[in-house]
């Protein structure tokens, strides 16, 4: 095992870096659930480059929660991220008989 030597100056800026990240903790485990961001209709459509159409049609089929407050909706930012996630495809193996030209 090999043993490192710091100086006082360093440890304490070790330990003040430590009690940083530990105040962050902190406040990430006593986040509030409401905190949620939510996104309207223009913000989704822009981040899922779809048309207006597409997205009534996500809305009819259940593709994507929302929620509606008088004619405004919005979605949720953690659906459109499960949304991501459920549609993503894995990249193919390497074929070494596949050639890239430049």
């Amino acid at each position: 095992m090999d043993v490192k030597i710091i100086s006082n100056e360093d440890f304490k800026l070790l330990i003040t870096k430590i009690e940083s990240l530990e105040q962050k903790i902190e406040t990430l485990s006593k986040k509030d659930p409401l905190d949620e961001t939510w996104l309207d209709i223009n913000e989704v459509l822009k981040i899922l480059n779809i048309s207006k159409r597409t997205l009534q049609t996500y809305r009819d089929t259940g593709v994507l929660a929302f929620s509606q407050h008088g004619t405004k909706i919005y979605f949720k930012a953690s659906d459109i991220q499960k949304y991501f996630e459920k549609n993503y495809k894995p990249a193919f193996k390497n074929n070494k008989s596949v050639s890239y030209v430049e």
